[in-house]
């Protein structure tokens, strides 16, 4: 806990107190897990920042401190689905939200992972064109980090060890955290074109991971 929120600057600080004492609230029966899977996030973000911190700082790409913007890019969409659990709307299932909530952390941690481990693999490519581009290179990915994205995601996943059909939610949350991670990427070559900015694409990440574990669990 210490280690994540060493990542925040007081704004941060503040906007993340802000955003969990909103999810705890929402969250009703489920809201201390939804506000432990945040706090798990934030935990892991520490971890992976602290990876390679010299070679980081070496390309120029080490960035220790993030402020409310990044916790209200990554926030404001599990908020929301915590929102609609509180109101729980009867065209969606409890477990249905409960689902889309988890997929929405594991696809910005994915992208987490994917940007912080990523950024040490070697030649990235700008997955739009699939042409190499400098290490640090919004948009550009590496199979180094597409893996870490992975594990990212399997580290949110393994909370729901103690639900029903664990195995199948697992999956569902792994896919949707990849295809979260893999749209931040593709959002980050239009940043490269002044379109956009890694608070929007960490925005729609974390909207993609969760729709797309809602519709995949609808589906199923």
């Amino acid at each position: 806990m210490l280690v994540s929120f060493l990542t925040l600057d007081y704004k941060g600080i503040l906007a993340a107190i802000l955003l969990g004492i909103g999810i705890f609230f929402f969250g009703k029966d489920q809201g201390l897990y939804f506000l432990a899977l945040m706090l798990w996030f934030l935990l892991l973000s520490g971890v992976v920042t602290a990876i390679g911190k010299h070679r980081k700082q070496a390309m120029g790409v080490y960035e220790k401190y993030r402020s409310w913007n990044n916790v209200a890019a990554n926030g404001v969409v599990p908020l929301f689905i915590a929102f609609l659990y509180y109101i729980a709307p009867s065209s969606l299932p409890a477990s249905a939200l409960i689902l889309a909530y988890v997929a929405s952390v594991a696809a910005i941690t994915a992208d987490k992972f994917s940007s912080e481990i990523g950024v040490l693999g070697v030649k990235p490519v700008m997955l739009m064109t699939l042409k190499h581009v400098r290490q640090g290179t919004s948009g550009g990915v590496t199979a180094f980090g597409i893996a870490a994205g992975i594990l990212g995601s399997v580290l949110i996943g393994v909370t729901m060890a103690p639900m029903t059909n664990y195995g199948v939610l697992l999956v569902v949350v792994m896919v949707a955290g990849f295809v979260g991670n893999i749209i931040d990427s593709i959002l980050g070559y239009f940043e490269e074109q002044g379109i956009g900015n890694k608070f929007s694409s960490n925005f729609l990440c974390s909207l993609a991971g969760g729709a797309v574990g809602l519709v995949l669990l609808l589906v199923i």
